[in-house]
């Protein structure tokens, strides 16, 4: 078999450290603005730590990815081009872009430097795709979580680049990039500001029951019984009443984690040539533990070997866990 890359998140420099210590092939990481996005208080690089940081995993034989992975607004493209420079003259390994301006901008400006094709920019089509790397010269395509493993293998013969797939962490709505429903609630958008649903606008009421009702600016998005632990408001995971429902409902998704550890084997037979962790914004601890895991995973599929590994259900959301629609697509 084919050994794929591990790409590992880094939300910190220390879960960069952390991430190459535990055995990642790559991490990705982004600058303190809205350029990536996970454009949260306390997380993300400063120039000099992601130079810093770039030495670190270069010593070790990993490779940094920097994520430009939001949209520039009109009139502020300034400040992605910025980044692109600092990037470029530190020495990433490639630039993950999803904006189509961006992409162009690298391509004429630092046709040297590597593109990568994020997942918001939701491209899922031979044609979307080859699109990309012939005019951009895009390297790797991150594929939207849409494709079952026949589909992807399907399409790997047909594009001119790599696929890389997420395989654990948020599973996420449909079609990335395309979501406004944290900027109809706090003005602050997922895909150009660079955070979904953010800290200040996040409050816990609880009540005198012990219920705990969780809200995103004016709004409440969920409410938790006394044996129920709360989680994070975010609207496309939140529950809501309806006048044609007997309860409060999952409108769009359930919080739940992807995990397809078990699947390793036939993703790398399908042609995959990175898998990627999702969790920028989660402790060292979670970066140590999964990356571990499937570190142990990869190369045991890779030797004819099947690992002893073990259970990452307390590390998902909501500790549920699903294979989504690479196992099969069972669409609401």
């Amino acid at each position: 078999m084919n050994r794929p890359e591990l790409i590992c998140p880094a939300g910190t420099p220390a879960a960069l450290r952390t991430a190459v210590d535990a055995g990642a092939d790559a991490v990705y990481c982004g600058f303190q603005n809205a350029t990536n996005a996970r454009n949260f208080p306390g997380l993300n690089f400063t120039p000099d730590e992601l130079a810093a940081s770039i030495d670190y995993a270069h010593r070790a034989g990993a490779k940094v990815l920097l994520a430009l992975n939001t949209f520039s607004p009109a009139g502020k493209f300034a400040l992605w081009a910025d980044a692109v420079a600092i990037g470029a003259r530190l020495g990433v390994d490639a630039f993950i872009v999803a904006d189509i301006g961006v992409a162009d901008h690298i391509a004429r400006n630092y046709p040297g430097c590597r593109l990568h094709l994020s997942v918001q920019a939701a491209a899922s089509s031979p044609e979307a795709i080859r699109y990309y790397c012939e005019r951009f010269g895009v390297k790797r395509v991150v594929l939207p979580r849409i494709l079952t493993i026949p589909e992807i293998r399907t399409l790997a013969a047909e594009i001119p680049c790599e696929i890389e797939t997420f395989v654990f962490g948020n599973h996420g709505l449909m079609v990335e990039g395309r979501c406004s429903l944290t900027h109809y609630a706090t003005a602050l958008s997922t895909n150009m500001d660079g955070v979904c649903s953010p800290a200040g606008d996040v409050h816990y009421d609880k009540a005198a029951d012990g219920c705990v009702a969780t809200r995103l600016g004016g709004f409440t998005i969920d409410r938790f019984s006394p044996c129920e632990q709360a989680g994070y408001p975010t609207i496309c995971k939140g529950r809501y009443r309806a006048p044609v429902r007997d309860k409060p409902y999952y409108a769009f998704e359930e919080p739940v984690s992807i995990n397809l550890l078990a699947m390793v084997p036939q993703l790398i037979e399908a042609g995959i040539a990175a898998f990627k962790i999702e969790g920028r914004q989660r402790s060292r601890a979670y970066v140590r533990t999964v990356v571990t895991t499937f570190r142990a995973a990869i190369d045991a599929a890779c030797a004819g070997e099947v690992a002893d590994l073990p259970d990452l259900t307390a590390l998902t959301e909501g500790q549920k866990q699903t294979k989504g629609a690479f196992e099969t697509k069972k669409w609401r």
